[in-house]
């Protein structure tokens, strides 16, 4: 059994259904084992595609995704997708080829020194030294990759440990009979001898063994549960804003998500926990959160930092009873000292609060609840009249939100968004609503373009009966358009709607009123739909309004027959 083979037999044990790859000769070995293993190979054609479509995959089903690059510019290829699973706390185990381990350092084609590259944008990582290390790295990889703070792990694999022993040891001797005889190339012969009988020095079958992968959740203490839900019920206006991090716990989604109602608090939810309460819960806001924020009298942050996102913190208000739930300590202090931090992973610690909320005395001043619910409410109302003000103007195009409004009427109870762009995805977030938990996928902190296709790769296999929408900037668009020859070749039929204003605009906006300049931020109105027909999409071209409804309707009768759109 070549190393490749031993590879794909640990992915299959720890419930690996698919690994996503572009093919490149050291890691070949690893692909034809995983096809040998049951496990389905997605070859895509950009390595960020490959790391982003296996983040999209940990974020949807809590196993870690897994992407397999080759050597040297497939490594360096997927950085900017390894950085952002890092960031959106994904757990991914990317594994990279190698050149053999006795030409390293030596000139090898594609030789570079590739841990030293991850220091800062994995949580571990690792190289194969000899046969028998596949079953303990790889379960290292997966244990670390899912503890604490989940993340991206990386394990390099050098060619002569990913073939069978028989077809590296022939090509060692063809290298050390190159000589002619001398002593020099006697020792040498020597030498290459006992490197390979190093590599396979012990027998990896027998020193495999199972262990149950299983990381436990953090432990919530029942003191900082009561502290916050008596805070909770003296508190008259309370806000809770939930992160991506409250959405790791994937087999809680649920439970959460009536743990959440139950609670009945003002909400407003980013990232992953979108969907969380459903399409149209009256606990949860969408407009006007900075508001919300600087007159509550108690905000939670659950599963984010007081990043940008939150003006690093100077949106809470001063006078604030301030609560921070986060599986990161380092996080959980960012920017803004919370007056509670609690040390734990906010799906657990939520659930907790929300069983035991109805325990403690209900003597809350509900009146004056009753009066900030309320105030939110109208904000709320605001916020959504002036979108519909907007979504009546007449423009010279397709009006952007009265189209998001379209896609969020074409979507099905089990549709997952995902999101790639500037303008146009900002403008969705506030439009396209999620029906459920765990059905809107964006990059996260880092602020990322070109993860749409991978993310919508992995969301039509992981779940094959949910329609898949990608939300495209046309700016994001030229990032993955391509890869609509992947969902052709394999079968997968997502839906992309490319928002085609012809630029940069989130850029050019800024740009042009401070610096009086659009240089870099011009686009053409390309033909966006004609290069998907060319990589064997259905394909249709949206120019009147009128057509919206009519086009969508035959995008998803497309779909629902297998044909990417």
């Amino acid at each position: 059994m070549h190393g490749g083979a031993l590879i794909a037999r640990q992915l299959k044990a720890r419930g690996v259904e698919f690994i996503f790859t572009l093919c490149g000769g050291h890691i070949s070995p690893i692909l034809v084992g995983a096809k040998q293993e049951g496990i389905r190979v997605i070859d895509v054609r950009q390595e960020p595609t490959a790391v982003f479509a296996a983040d999209a995959v940990s974020r949807l089903t809590g196993v870690p995704g897994v992407a397999v690059v080759t050597a040297g510019p497939g490594v360096t290829n997927s950085i900017t997708a390894v950085k952002n699973a890092q960031m959106a706390h994904s757990p991914i185990v990317l594994f990279g080829g190698a050149p053999a381990t006795a030409l390293r350092g030596k000139g090898a084609l594609q030789d570079i020194e590739q841990l030293k590259l991850f220091d800062t944008l994995v949580k571990w990582s690792a190289s194969l030294k000899q046969d028998c290390d596949v079953a303990s790295i790889v379960e290292e990889a997966f244990d670390v990759a899912k503890s604490g703070i989940p993340g991206p792990v990386f394990i390099e694999c050098p060619i002569d440990l990913l073939y069978d022993e028989q077809i590296v040891r022939q090509w060692y001797t063809r290298k050390s009979e190159e000589g002619r005889g001398g002593l020099r190339d006697r020792v040498t012969q020597w030498y290459l001898r006992r490197h390979v009988d190093k590599l396979f020095a012990c027998s990896p079958i027998s020193e495999e063994h199972a262990r149950k992968d299983a990381v436990e959740p953090f432990y919530v203490d029942s003191r900082e549960v009561e502290a916050v839900g008596k805070r909770l019920l003296y508190s008259e206006k309370p806000v809770i804003i939930i992160g991506s991090q409250a959405a790791l716990r994937t087999e809680q989604m649920d439970k959460l998500s009536e743990g959440l109602k139950k609670l009945g608090i003002p909400m407003f939810l980013t990232g992953m926990a979108r969907g969380l309460l459903g399409p149209d819960s009256p606990m949860q806001f969408r407009n006007g959160r900075g508001r919300a924020l600087k007159e509550a009298d108690l905000a939670i942050i659950a599963g984010m930092p007081c990043d940008f996102r939150l003006n690093y913190g100077r949106q809470i208000n001063r006078d604030a009873f301030h609560i921070a739930i986060n599986r990161s300590k380092k996080d959980m202090r960012s920017n803004k000292k919370a007056d509670l931090a609690v040390h734990a992973d906010p799906c657990t610690f939520l659930l907790a609060l929300a069983n035991s909320f109805h325990l403690l005395p209900q003597d809350r001043t509900q009146d004056r609840t009753d009066l900030w619910l309320r105030r939110l409410q109208n904000n709320e109302s605001r916020g959504q009249e002036r979108i519909r003000s907007y979504m009546d103007a007449e423009t010279d195009y397709i009006n952007p939100l009265y189209l998001c409004d379209q896609i969020n009427r074409a979507l099905d109870e089990n549709s997952v968004i995902v999101g790639d762009g500037g303008d146009f995805v900002a403008t969705a977030s506030y439009i396209v609503n999620p029906r459920k938990p765990l059905c809107w996928l964006d990059p996260g902190p880092y602020g990322t373009l070109g993860a749409g296709a991978g993310f919508a790769l992995a969301a039509a296999l992981v779940r094959p009966d949910a329609r898949i929408w990608i939300l495209y900037g046309d700016g994001a668009a030229g990032y993955s358009l391509m890869e609509f020859d992947t969902f052709v070749r394999h079968g997968v039929p997502v839906i992309a709607v490319v928002g085609n204003d012809a630029g940069w605009t989130q850029i050019n906006r800024d740009q042009v009123e401070i610096l009086q300049d659009d240089i870099g931020t011009r686009l053409n109105y390309n033909r966006y739909h004609e290069v998907a027909a060319g990589l064997g999409a259905t394909a249709f071209f949206l120019s009147d309004r009128a057509e919206i409804e009519s086009v969508f309707k035959s995008a998803k009768t497309a779909a629902r027959s297998g044909h990417p759109v």
